[in-house]
């Protein structure tokens, strides 16, 4: 008789170990920078795990991202010119507008400069806006 297969939660370690080489590829991508965008981007990541600690570390689309209850909350990427926050979500920056005043931004990225972090308040509403997307 063949054992039942197990899930991949049930693999006693197997989401330990997932959540080990997702940090280590957030960490491989951030070590590919240079200053200030690292750094930039390392406060950023420290920022949105203060403000969510229970936070899975993960990539998604090929940046890195956080997921809270199985959603995508929040996530950056540097470009050449830019850094971008990215909330994954079409409608958290449009509920931020007045707040996002000054910053050039798409539907889906809020863009800014690597010498000019964002806000520690800021972050904490634009991780706010998108978590009560999905109570």
């Amino acid at each position: 008789m063949q054992s039942p297969r197990r899930a991949f939660g049930d693999v006693p370690g197997a989401g330990l170990e997932s959540a080990r080489v997702a940090i280590a590829d957030i960490d491989a991508y951030l070590s590919q920078l240079e200053e200030p965008t690292h750094g930039t981007l390392q406060t950023l990541r420290r920022t949105i795990l203060e403000i969510v600690p229970e936070a899975e570390q993960v990539i998604s689309y090929g940046v890195p991202a956080f997921r809270v209850g199985g959603k995508t909350v929040a996530g950056f990427a540097a470009f050449r010119d830019h850094l971008s926050y990215l909330p994954f979500s079409g409608s958290v920056l449009s509920k931020l507008a007045d707040e996002l005043e000054g910053y050039t931004m798409t539907k889906s990225a809020l863009h800014f400069a690597a010498d000019q972090p964002l806000p520690e308040a800021l972050v904490k509403k634009l991780v706010a806006v998108r978590l009560a997307e999905h109570p």
